[in-house]
């Protein structure tokens, strides 16, 4: 009997590299409105998103105020605000789930996983509705997996424990000693699995050293280690 069943899955810098989309969903959006973005503008955008993304994780802002409000901060930095902040949201969110990219040839591996007939693939994101449900048709991850959880629609973000909970319901014959969450996120993917009662991987390619207190499980450099974690 495999040790694991049921992998849930994170999408952004997990199975597709989020960084990459963002700096082009960035630069692209600025061209929108007849500029171009500097490196340094595509960085500063990253850690203001970021630093949002947190926030929400832990209930300080709501994500609707949020997604707007990154883009409201990182133009006023840059003294753009002729620009209007809520029309370049809704070109990001566009311009995001128009593209992606793999990370360790995610794709096999989850479709792999699935042609073995053993595992239930289910993916857990915090990403908005609209850019996810692109991008996951796009990349061919919906065909592949049997659910897709995001918090827009589930109401909740990671890490919360309603999240898991609302989300494991939706999942036939649920059971949490054999599921396990694989992410990149120690605040979302690696505390969301401490709250709701199930294992947890760190995928983790810098080579970083956990010193948030959370607990993990497993932790891997290549996604394709999970295998050894859930055949043991």
């Amino acid at each position: 009997m495999r040790r694991f069943d049921t992998i849930l899955w994170d999408v952004d810098q997990t199975l597709l590299d989020f960084k990459k989309s963002e700096d082009y969903a960035v630069r692209f959006c600025f061209r929108k409105f007849g500029k171009e973005a500097a490196d340094e503008t595509v960085a500063l955008y990253s850690a203001i998103n970021e630093s949002f993304w947190k926030r929400i994780e832990k209930g300080e802002i709501r994500k609707k105020e949020a997604l707007v409000g990154r883009f409201r901060q990182l133009l006023e930095k840059i003294g753009e605000e002729d620009i209007d902040a809520e029309m370049f949201q809704k070109e990001y969110a566009q311009a995001l789930g128009s593209v992606y990219y793999y990370q360790d040839n995610s794709y096999e591996l989850v479709k792999r996983l699935k042609e073995e007939g053993e595992y239930r693939q289910y993916l857990v994101t915090n990403g908005v509705s609209l850019t996810q449900r692109n991008k996951l048709h796009l990349s061919g991850f919906d065909k592949l997996v049997e659910g897709i959880f995001i918090s827009e629609e589930i109401g909740m973000p990671k890490p919360y424990k309603e999240y898991f909970e609302k989300s494991f319901s939706m999942i036939p014959g649920f059971c949490k000693e054999r599921a396990i969450i694989v992410g990149d996120s120690l605040s979302s993917d690696m505390k969301g699995g401490n709250n709701a009662g199930i294992a947890t991987c760190w995928y983790n390619p810098s080579g970083l050293t956990n010193t948030s207190g959370v607990k993990v499980d497993y932790e891997i450099k290549n996604l394709n280690e999970i295998w050894e974690i859930v055949q043991k």
